[in-house]
């Protein structure tokens, strides 16, 4: 008996161009993982190569910073930058998982709590703090992510470790209604470093004013010099025609909004293309965006001994 003859594929449509090497800076959607945005930055860059730095929940919306071909190279420098918040924590209701998207463990009446009983408490947690990650969080723990050993049913217990938190202002207090229980949702802004939790700062404040807290909302505004000026929605992007690549930010330009510059003259782009060190200067500590005479982004470099060598070549020399 002979096979059936299979339908005829439709013709796949045009492909769109592939994107330039930079950087998109993408206002995440809620409901999305940082995962999900790489994969349409993909499809849409029409490329594989696409990165981001820094993780964001779930639940939470605003800047991703996602690296396209050469810019993934650039993203370790974005990673560990600091961060702005704009959050919301309600204080009555605690969870499992510190924020929206856990079980509730308890609720408690919060209605006696004012404004000023936020004042020690959010002191308390400002400046260079010793924070325990929620136990749903990313670190991996003997080579596991924790949130996948506490689906598993395990106990995990993350050691405390230390962050800077620069700011966390009170915004705004307004009471709510659980279950016919008074809470207060708090609005606040943070800025803070590289690894702190916003869910464990609204966790560790309602325990501080014993009633339990979670996160309702957190939206990131900033990651070192990207801002939500800078952000597209997904859509945005789609909406791209087909026959254009979507826009990105330049190498040079993203490699400025995450690091310091050094503009260097002829000789010095040529050396450091060859991989050759250059005179420091008056450079600074850390790495540095060495930026050629015609603009390009040559080298990201650091001090190294009496000079500076590149860490990585963006535009190495013709052979």
């Amino acid at each position: 008996m002979s096979r059936p003859e299979r339908a005829a594929r439709p013709p796949a449509g045009p492909r769109r161009p592939t994107a330039d090497d930079g950087v998109l800076v993408v206002d995440k959607p809620a409901g999305w993982t940082s995962h999900d945005v790489v994969a349409r930055v993909r499809r849409l860059a029409s490329t594989r190569k696409v990165g981001h730095a820094g993780t964001l929940d779930p639940m939470a919306t605003g800047v991703l910073v996602v690296g396209i071909g050469r810019a993934t190279r650039l993203l370790t420098y974005v990673t560990g930058a600091d961060k702005d918040y704009t959050a919301t924590v309600r204080l009555g209701v605690a969870t499992t998982t510190d924020d929206a998207e856990g079980e509730t463990l308890a609720v408690h009446d919060a209605s006696a709590l004012t404004r000023d009983d936020l004042v020690a408490p959010v002191a308390a947690l400002t400046g260079d703090i010793q924070q325990v990650p929620s136990s749903v969080s990313a670190i991996k723990v003997d080579g596991q992510r924790a949130y996948a050993r506490v689906r598993s049913g395990e106990d995990v217990e993350l050691a405390a470790r230390p962050v800077h938190v620069a700011r966390l202002d009170v915004l705004d207090v307004r009471a709510a209604a659980v279950d016919g229980v008074t809470v207060l949702d708090v609005d606040v802004a943070v800025t803070c470093s590289s690894g702190t939790y916003v869910r464990a700062l609204a966790r560790d404040l309602g325990t501080a004013l014993g009633v339990g807290g979670h996160l309702t909302a957190l939206r990131r505004t900033r990651v070192a010099g990207y801002g939500l000026a800078d952000a597209r929605t997904l859509d945005e992007l789609a909406a791209t025609p087909e026959d254009r690549p979507v826009t990105v930010l330049p190498l040079a330009d993203a490699a400025r909004a995450a690091l310091p510059a050094r503009e260097l003259d002829d000789a010095d782009a040529r050396a450091l293309s060859y991989g050759q060190g250059i005179a420091p200067g008056d450079a600074p500590a850390g790495p540095l965006a060495a930026i050629g005479p015609d603009g390009t982004l040559v080298a990201v470099v650091e001090r190294r001994g009496p000079r500076l060598r590149p860490v990585v070549v963006f535009s190495p020399a013709a052979t």
